[in-house]
């Protein structure tokens, strides 16, 4: 795989960008400010980030032009969602420095191979078993004795391909249902709360973690970060502790968000590592000295660190679907410019579906729960005006 000597300095380089969401949307942002042209090859999919970008190749990630035209374009590479075909990575990997590297975005894009990962290095995980057909789901269910989740091993996020179990399903008619050919049976975890921790890992192997956010869901999608995390400060350390290790395993370089579970006991379990900037690391945009996506580009380009300090308290509020009155028409913003020290940003999606993500809004204050109040007071007041 190429490597960079030294380090590529921004004006004389193009950073391809392997997915055109809202997270290649906000990289090539940054991007623009630090003076680098972007190349976003977008897999043929609706691409937020297509307005924003220097080049567009709109195409499917199997296409052998797009992917020629990708490796002469971009001087280094890197990705915004981990669901890329690992052939199209490594063909792009012999000819263009690609950080992450393949090997670690396959890990992180599959959950038998992430578990197993774990469990090899040591890393607190919670108990599994991999099954391929009903026997295998059958015997790992008798094993456990419990409550579960069994998963799809590929391409889950957002907590798509995922059934919760009680332990006494018919593993025959789950698994007919079940819709994919091999899967990971989790036993369910109790927990207080759940966290996560952004860290960046260097060309020169040195690794910087902002703050633990505190993150919570609304049907297994990211409602809101607080951070700092209500959480001891010794189980903040130990959060950054593990986040390190896992970056060092992987031998990473970029940057990446690793979510844990905090049980009642105090004990931190890896639930599951994205190999790329990530939801909870929004808030860093408004409320740290180096934003995440800053923070990419300088790992991925060969640059120092960024300082990851957390200068303000903030909550950061996902701004979902539901929230729209109609697919087209967005809440009334007022309100949230009314507040002086919230911040909007959108993605440029022209259509609310559902729970789709259409932006986000940091609220800074003076301490965390003031901010989530004022966070919940303007999502409470979005859903009513929705009719929702």
């Amino acid at each position: 795989m190429p490597t960079s000597p030294v380090p590529i300095h921004p004006p004389h380089c193009v950073i391809g960008v392997i997915g055109g969401g809202q997270l290649g949307r906000m990289l090539a942002l940054a991007a623009r400010r630090m003076g680098v042209r972007t190349a976003i090859w977008t897999g043929g999919l609706e691409a937020p980030a297509v307005e924003v970008a220097d080049e567009v190749i709109d195409l499917p990630f199997d296409d052998p032009q797009a992917l020629e035209h990708f490796r002469q374009v971009a001087t280094v590479a890197t990705v915004e969602f981990e669901n890329i075909p690992h052939e199209t990575l490594r063909a792009v990997a012999a000819h263009v420095p690609l950080h992450p590297s393949p090997h670690a975005i396959s890990i992180c894009q599959n959950r038998e191979r992430e578990k197993n990962f774990l469990l090899s290095h040591g890393i607190p995980c919670t108990w599994f078993r991999v099954v391929s057909n009903a026997e295998e789901l059958a015997a790992a269910l008798a094993e456990l004795k419990g409550p579960g989740v069994l998963k799809t091993a590929d391409f889950g996020y957002d907590g798509h391909g995922q059934v919760k179990l009680e332990g006494h399903e018919n593993a025959a008619e789950i698994w007919k249902n079940f819709g994919a050919p091999r899967g990971v049976l989790e036993a369910w975890v109790p927990f207080e709360r759940e966290i996560s921790v952004m860290v960046a890992r260097g060309a020169d192997g040195r690794c910087v973690c902002y703050d633990p956010a505190e993150n919570r869901h609304r049907s297994h999608i990211l409602d809101v970060s607080i951070v700092p995390a209500r959480i001891p400060a010794e189980v903040a350390e130990r959060a950054t502790a593990i986040a390190t290790r896992v970056a060092e395993a992987l031998d990473y370089r970029g940057i990446m968000g690793v979510e844990f579970f905090l049980k009642a006991d105090g004990s931190l379990i890896v639930n599951e590592m994205a190999p790329r900037p990530h939801n909870s690391g929004h808030h860093t945009l408004d409320a740290c000295e180096t934003s995440q996506f800053e923070q990419q580009l300088r790992m991925v380009l060969g640059l120092p660190a960024g300082s990851t300090r957390l200068h303000t308290p903030v909550a950061m509020l996902n701004l979902l679907g539901d929230l729209w009155p109609e697919e087209t028409t967005p809440p009334d913003w007022t309100p949230l410019f009314e507040d002086g020290r919230a911040f909007l940003h959108l993605y440029g999606k022209r259509h609310a579906r559902g729970r789709r993500k259409m932006g986000h809004a940091n609220l800074l204050g003076p301490d965390v729960e003031d901010a989530l109040a004022r966070a919940e007071t303007l999502k409470a007041r979005w859903l009513k005006d929705a009719g929702r």
